[in-house]
């Protein structure tokens, strides 16, 4: 699973105009999750989601996690995240999950998250979505559930 994580002070998922998802302080995730991946992956990102250090303490250190500023996830699946473009112009999916293996994943990372206490928004998968966020920071990570 790859996710891209970007520390936000808000952020807003549309489907068709209506708003959809919408948190405050915390993260957006895009979520791409790859033929091969499982249980295992999801739950190593839930754990780096909620618990890497990416937030400023009042020395403006990144020491505070999501957890310890009480916040929030705005979740969206992307699986563009799986493209591969090295070769010609098209990018290649077929890195990418099927769409009811992905879906299954995807779920469980957000029934993890909400277990363990996050607040959790999400877009509605497989639809064109829109997202609006203002990125605090500008701070964004690239986690990968293969290389940890």
């Amino acid at each position: 699973m790859k996710a891209v994580i970007q520390r936000v002070t808000s952020a807003s998922v549309h489907v068709e105009g209506k708003t959809v998802g919408q948190i405050k302080s915390g993260l957006v995730v895009l979520l791409g999750v790859a033929k091969g991946d499982g249980e295992t992956d999801g739950r190593y990102l839930v754990g780096k989601i909620r618990t890497l250090r990416i937030f400023s303490d009042g020395q403006g250190k990144m020491n505070r996690s999501l957890v310890d500023i009480e916040g929030s996830v705005l979740l969206v699946s992307q699986f563009t995240l799986l493209g591969r473009t090295a070769n010609g112009r098209r990018p290649s999916f077929d890195e990418a999950a099927a769409p009811d293996e992905a879906t299954r994943l995807y779920e469980q990372v957000v029934t993890e998250l909400r277990a363990l206490g996050t607040l959790v928004e999400t877009g509605v998968f497989a639809a064109h979505l829109q997202v609006e966020l203002l990125n605090d920071g500008p701070v964004t990570f690239v986690l990968d559930s293969r290389q940890a």
